[in-house]
């Protein structure tokens, strides 16, 4: 047996992981898209490392996609097998996917005007909204906690990740020569102190673990609450600068926990008398998708639901559907608040809304969570003073902002807290994915410490047998 890690390989996006069995069935572990890698992601996304034909089936941790993002193309590409998921997730997936098709069909309709007066060849989206679509009839939905039968080689076990609604846990009992294997992989890991969400699940003893590190070497801030200080910017962008507050923010998961804090302010009576505009049409619908599972929320928000039934709603809030009303927030004065995708700035609406509003000091970008240093987030986030937006260079007047500790990742206190369930002693090798380099190697370092004796940190398309 072997493994070949084609992404999230010391970097954090583009998830995808490859099991090959002696029989020659291959199943991979997620497939996700990079994201935010400059001019590289692009060629990037369009070699996988492998033959989508020849894998048997696709195992999904969870929605983002940075995990789910080349499905589309997997499956034009020749993959013809299921692809295995919890039910929120198939829920979720299959509107982001159609999401990001139509969001590369635009982008790359917008390049190609650009193109085509330089005199250079037309570019082509990744995939389609109809490849998309077509993805979509390849989802299996199966429960958190009982073990489903693949075929005869694996069996498959989904435990709550607490990351987004739908994330889970990989585990694997994986049969080869009369012995069989147990193999965890982490997906990506939430928090023990999630707003919305309950804790991730404990899960019983693993062979082999792949553990994800977005966070490995920080610990978050908890000293101060999220409605706090989406308060402390509210305040200081629209009522005091009388100007636009935009949030960037993850269609799943960061919008919701942001729709939740502002909720919460209006409950206390201190949520400013301002216009909220959520500006993405996924964002609307993975909310809906998300009201649809009360039951993966913790005992707190169970029991706010007894007294407001929408904990995700308040008064000033406006979802805006169509381009057109997209386009008019770059006419209207402020104050006001847009909480756009996508999360690091990259693409979607959010791309725009930062084109047109960087240059005005009056206006603040707030950033709600990761993002890779290469991405527009990431850029603004490390203080840059020019960027460059759709190929036009833009002085950075806008005040930037961030909330560090508004993630859906764990630090590491939460990844060591994952892993207790387990004796070190029995795990033979652990596989850190999902991570800057740097923050990789620090994590390992501490996983050594906690008895973990073999940890390993797998360069891209490194492949390695499992004894």
């Amino acid at each position: 047996m072997k493994i070949a890690f084609h992404g999230a390989a010391r970097t954090v996006t583009g998830s995808k992981h490859l099991i090959s069995l002696k029989n020659g069935k291959k199943y991979l572990l997620d497939c996700g898209m990079f994201q935010g890698l400059g001019k590289e992601t692009d060629a990037m996304n369009r070699s996988f490392g492998f033959d989508p034909v020849e894998v048997t089936h696709l195992i999904l941790s969870h929605a983002h996609i940075d995990h789910c993002g080349l499905i589309p193309k997997l499956v034009s590409d020749g993959f013809n097998g299921k692809i295995f998921c919890t039910p929120a997730t198939k829920e979720l997936a299959s509107v982001m996917l159609e999401d990001s098709a139509g969001i590369q069909e635009n982008e790359v309709k917008y390049e190609n005007k650009r193109r085509a007066q330089q005199g250079l060849p037309y570019l082509k989206p990744l995939y389609t909204t109809a490849e998309a679509l077509e993805a979509a009839d390849h989802f299996v939905a199966v429960p958190y906690n009982d073990w489903f039968t693949i075929d005869e080689n694996i069996e498959v076990q989904y435990t709550d990740a607490g990351h987004i609604i739908g994330s889970a846990a990989v585990h694997l009992k994986i049969k080869e020569d009369g012995k069989i294997t147990r193999l965890t992989f982490s997906g990506d890991v939430g928090r023990y102190r999630d707003v919305i969400l309950k804790s991730p699940a404990t899960f019983s003893q693993a062979d082999y673990i792949l553990i994800e590190s977005t966070y490995g070497n920080s610990l978050h801030d908890n000293a101060t609450t999220t409605p706090d200080q989406i308060l402390h910017w509210i305040e200081k962008a629209c009522l005091q600068k009388k100007g636009k507050l935009i949030i960037p923010a993850f269609s799943v998961g960061r919008t919701q926990e942001i729709l939740f804090a502002l909720n919460q302010l209006e409950l206390e009576r201190r949520l400013p008398d301002l216009d909220y505009f959520v500006d993405s049409p996924l964002s609307v619908k993975a909310t809906e998708i998300v009201k649809h599972y009360p039951q993966y929320f913790n005992k707190s928000i169970q029991k706010i639901l007894e007294s407001d039934n929408d904990p995700f709603g308040f008064k000033g809030l406006k979802f805006i559907k169509s381009v057109d009303e997209s386009k008019l927030l770059n006419f209207r004065n402020g104050p006001f608040v847009v909480i756009s995708a996508s999360g690091m700035a990259d693409a979607g609406r959010v791309k725009h809304h930062i084109s047109n509003n960087i240059e005005n000091s009056r206006n603040t970008i707030l950033l709600t969570g990761y993002c890779e240093p290469r991405s527009l987030g990431g850029k603004l986030m490390a203080g840059a003073k020019e960027v460059n937006i759709y190929g036009v260079q833009h002085e950075v007047n806008a005040e930037i902002g961030s909330i560090r500790s508004m993630s859906a990742h764990g630090d590491y206190d939460d990844l060591c807290q994952f892993l207790a369930c387990q004796n070190p002693a029995l795990v033979k090798r652990m596989f850190v994915v999902h991570g800057e380099y740097p923050v990789q190697h620090e994590f390992q370092q501490r996983l050594m410490r906690k008895g973990f004796g073999d940890v390993e940190v797998p360069e891209m398309h490194y492949e390695t047998t499992l004894e």
